[in-house]
């Protein structure tokens, strides 16, 4: 007869018996009580462990229904109950670093005993029971009483995608699913599933999503991997409102990024233009587009926050903010190793190691490598487009004590490969360049003189430049030697302390270098129309102080902020004026350097209602040193070489208001401001004239406001998640590429051109309806027009630059369905998935050029199948992208009314098949 629980552990008796079992099976999944750092039970505070030792990927929470407790099987949990809460429990030991995670927060501290044989990524979420649930518990004789207290869920089969994002979720309803007699004896009940809590840090604390009054798509590194986004611009297929474009055009760099969220960010990836949607990694800012677009290697979690985000993430977050987060190190030695092959030649390959070299110090290292070769084809046999990486990261966390932690962290990246996927798009054949080219190669007409003619002659003759040059999506007729390499390295140091359990400082250290080279053939015909060459070298370092403050009813955070920039940039253009090629320096270096002061608080009145305010006070300095001329004539500057420096500064405020009607369901509204730095245009291709240089060289930053209404629903016995928003942005002084000097310039400046307006709906599913089945859902609306164009009358104005246009890389609607299912099949779990996204028309510039815009609507089809052992280290993956082999453009540029005439496209990758495996060890 077992024993029942007095209410304190001391008052057992050493050896006695309390609630035995032993009927626990290899592959059941174990979930036990842990306790909170003050030795209280932590209510509802369960640990997932599995295999030989625990393998979670984190803590999860619940609401305890204790009512149900007490009708639990056994009299030992009634007798554990007093007046709504666990009697105490202490640990065995201090819990350890996560092999498959993060750790949790310190307040959630240490598990009593592990047990159980799943992997880690099946740790993810409670399901219901297939049968009653089991419950043991056992003292040791002879020493201190301890009473461990586990739950079995005999034959589970949780479903990875429901993984979660940093280190901590929560299981809403998981324990009454366990312990409640009406959830065993009911088939509806026994096959429920229950979403879990998904954590993040868009307010610089710890929250649960469905608290948070942003609109975030939240993802950790197994949901990523099962829709297949190895890289950053694949985001675009999974979150509203996100357009993460690559190749962008100016560049030639694979590595380039056009990053816009509802409608906003920025075409330019030049050094004198900032972002304008942030990209932080492990909680450090990147402040160049040029390596934003990166494979996603050891990443825990990936968080988009849209709208602005001025407040607590500052400047160049204009449009929002991409948080990524990767892999802390694990409490065992071990890791886990990925060996992936496909199409063109495709190979990826990945290992982690983990290494606990103390109690308080671990350290994990991780190495990447990617290759596979271009999809589109030159003349000469070249392939553009082709990814040849490899990555090397490594993580120390130490932790002394209970309330400090510091994280030091090192990463490399090179990046060696052909040059981007850009094809031609058409030609302005009245244009001069195109006919001083056609002219000096010797296109049938011009007999030697581009005047004989007013446009290039359209017959098929490669000395012409006209539209026969097109040769599809994937080939293309350039000649010019294209290259694209990057090679990058940083470092960072994350130290935190708690001074209380509700106060914490935390500061943050990095240094970041890089260097890349990007050549492009803008025309891509076999003529010198117009060619660039990109020989940048960079670094930046970055230092931010936080104070953060939580405890009910308030919570809070305090900041500064440093960040400074450098980079010394050659930048040589080819281009074909009369009466011939020459060529032009575009040289020039770059100092910057921004402080911030910032803070926000909310005010929890009660349960329900929730206030938030905050400000952020921003001062930019921005220096530009062009040493810009033709190389025929080198001492003739085209402006006056030195340096020229100014600054800017914004106060940028948010507020919100968050109202939970009932436990399930919250609404908010919100508003927000965001900027982006204002710079020195560096590209000038011609001698300026005092008024020219006056007008065109300097650009200021540029402001949104947002107004935005949102709603957060957990529905269905919290099987089905649904979140969404309502927003409209006041757009001003919107920074817009143009060409210039007039009246025949073709150098790309930016230009504070006038006015827009943004209005748009987002809606994400999550619906886990039974535990094999898995349905993820977004749509997206965006209308946006431009109201109001200021532009110099020294610019070169593209005729179809006019009010009611739309803003580049903002479709009106954008979509994705992710259907997943796990069946069992003689001990494996078969997990096939599908996944769909559509996209609406996209033009790529402001002037919504046709030539290069997606004018049609698309959808790209992925789909996969994954097969892995009811218990065991391994997962097998195949599948299929873009499997309708959909042709449809990504990024586009165009000088169509310029003097050089010409317009390029990027296009998406054409079908690909891949199998990887995955193995833990």
């Amino acid at each position: 007869m077992a024993q029942a629980f007095p209410g304190d552990y001391d008052g057992l008796l050493a050896g006695a018996l309390a609630i035995h079992w032993d009927r626990f099976q290899a592959g059941q999944t174990w979930y036990q009580l842990v306790q909170d750092r003050d030795n209280r039970m932590a209510p509802g505070v369960v640990h997932c462990g599995g295999g030989d030792g625990p393998q979670p990927q984190g803590l999860f929470e619940a609401l305890v229904n204790w009512v149900e407790l007490g009708r639990a099987p056994e009299q030992l949990l009634a007798a554990k109950t007093s007046v709504g809460h666990v009697a105490q429990i202490r640990p065995l030991r201090a819990y350890p670093r996560w092999r498959a995670g993060g750790e949790p927060e310190g307040r959630t501290t240490r598990p009593t005993s592990f047990a159980g044989g799943r992997s880690a990524d099946n740790c993810s979420s409670l399901m219901t029971v297939n049968r009653p649930a089991n419950v043991s518990s056992a003292l040791r004789p002879g020493r201190r009483p301890l009473l461990r207290t586990t739950f079995r869920l005999g034959g589970i089969h949780v479903r990875a995608e429901l993984n979660l994002l940093s280190g901590r979720g929560l299981m809403l309803g998981g324990l009454l699913a366990l312990i409640g007699a009406e959830a065993v004896a009911q088939e509806a009940e026994r096959q429920a599933a229950v979403l879990e809590e998904v954590t993040v840090t868009a307010r610089k604390v710890r929250e649960n999503l469905q608290d948070t009054p942003v609109a975030i798509t939240a993802m950790s590194g197994d949901a990523l991997e099962q829709r297949q986004v190895f890289q950053t611009d694949k985001l675009t297929q999974v979150v509203p409102n996100l357009q993460f474009g690559t190749n962008a055009p100016l560049a030639g760099s694979n590595a380039s990024s056009q990053v816009f969220i509802r409608g906003i960010g920025q075409t330019d990836p030049t050094s004198t233009v900032d972002p304008g949607v942030g990209l932080y990694i492990d909680d450090v800012y990147i402040g160049s587009a040029v390596g934003a677009r990166m494979d996603l290697r050891d990443i825990s979690n990936v968080q988009v926050l849209r709208g602005p985000q001025g407040t607590l993430f500052g400047r160049n977050t204009i449009g929002g903010a991409i948080l990524m987060s990767t892999a802390d190190p694990g409490d065992k030695l071990g890791g886990a190793v990925r060996g992936g092959f496909g199409s063109d030649k495709l190979f990826d390959g990945f290992l982690a190691l983990n290494a606990p070299l103390s109690d308080a110090l671990k350290a994990r290292f991780t190495a990447g490598r990617r290759t596979q070769d271009g999809y589109v084809t030159r003349t000469d046999g070249t392939d553009l487009g082709d990814t040849n990486t490899y990555t090397l990261t490594s993580k120390f966390v130490w932790k002394p004590t209970e309330k400090l932690e510091a994280r030091w962290l090192a990463d490399y990246s090179h990046a060696d490969e052909h040059g981007s996927p850009l094809v031609f798009a058409s030609i302005n054949t009245a244009a001069t360049f195109p006919r001083v080219a056609s002219a000096a190669a010797g296109c049938p007409g011009f007999n030697g003189n581009f005047r004989t003619l007013p446009a290039v002659p359209n017959i098929p003759d490669d000395r012409c430049a006209n539209n026969f040059q097109n040769r599809g999506p994937f080939h293309n007729n350039g000649t010019t030697p294209l290259t694209s390499q990057l090679e990058g390295w940083g470092s960072s140091l994350n130290v935190g302390y708690d001074f209380t359990d509700f106060t914490a400082l935390k500061f943050i250290t990095a240094y970041r270098r890089l260097s890349w080279l990007g050549n492009r053939d803008a025309d891509n015909t076999p003529l010198t129309i117009l060619n660039t060459f990109y020989n940048v070298k960079g670094w930046q370092s970055s230092q931010e102080l936080q104070l953060t403050y939580q405890r009910k009813p308030i919570t809070g955070v305090v900041g500064v902020y440093y960040f400074q920039q450098k980079s010394h940039d050659i930048v040589t253009v080819e281009l074909h004026p009369p009466p011939g090629i020459d060529r032009d320096s575009d040289n020039n270096d770059v100092d910057n350097s921004s402080w911030a002061l910032f803070t926000q608080w909310t005010y929890n009145f009660n349960e329900k209602l929730g206030v938030t305010a905050g400000g952020r006070y921003t001062e930019d300095r921005k220096g530009s040193l062009p040493d810009q001329f033709l190389y025929s004539a080198p001492t003739v500057k085209q402006v006056p070489m030195r340096w020229y420096r100014d600054k800017f500064s914004s106060f940028t405020p948010s507020a919100s208001i968050s109202y939970r009607w009932v436990e399930q369901a919250m609404t908010y509204v919100s508003y927000s401001e965001g900027f982006k730095g204002g710079g020195w245009n560096s590209h000038f291709n011609s001698v300026l004239t005092p008024a020219q240089q006056a007008a065109l060289q300097e650009f200021k930053p540029e402001k949104a406001k947002t107004v935005e209404a949102g709603f957060k629903l957990d529905l269905a016995r919290r099987t089905l998640r649904l979140n969404g928003a309502l927003f409209e942005s006041k757009y001003d002084d919107m920074q817009i590429t143009y060409r210039g000097p007039a009246p025949n310039g073709v150098a790309p400046f930016l230009t504070n051109a006038g006015k827009a307006t943004i209005k748009g709906a987002e809606v994400e599913l999550t619906w886990a309806p039974t535990k094999d089945w898995n349905f993820e859902a977004s749509l997206a609306h965006l209308r946006s027009s431009i109201e109001r164009l200021d532009i110099s009358p020294l610019a070169v104005i593209p005729p179809n630059l006019r009010v009611g246009n739309a803003l580049p890389f903002a479709p009106r609607w954008q979509g994705h369905l992710g259907v997943a299912y796990t069946a069992p099949a003689l001990s494996l779990r078969i997990s096939p998935r599908v996944d769909g996204s559509l996209q609406s028309q996209t033009f790529f510039d402001a002037t919504n050029t046709p030539e290069i815009a997606q004018l049609g609507g698309y959808t790209v089809l992925n789909a996969s199948v994954a097969i892995a052992p009811d218990a065991g280290p391994w997962r097998l993956t195949a599948g299929v992208n873009n499997a309708t082999d959909k042709i449809y453009r990504i990024a586009g540029n165009s000088s169509l009314s310029t003097g050089s005439g010409y317009a390029e496209v990027a296009y998406g990758r054409p079908r690909e098949y891949f199998a990887m495996i995955n193995y833990d060890f």
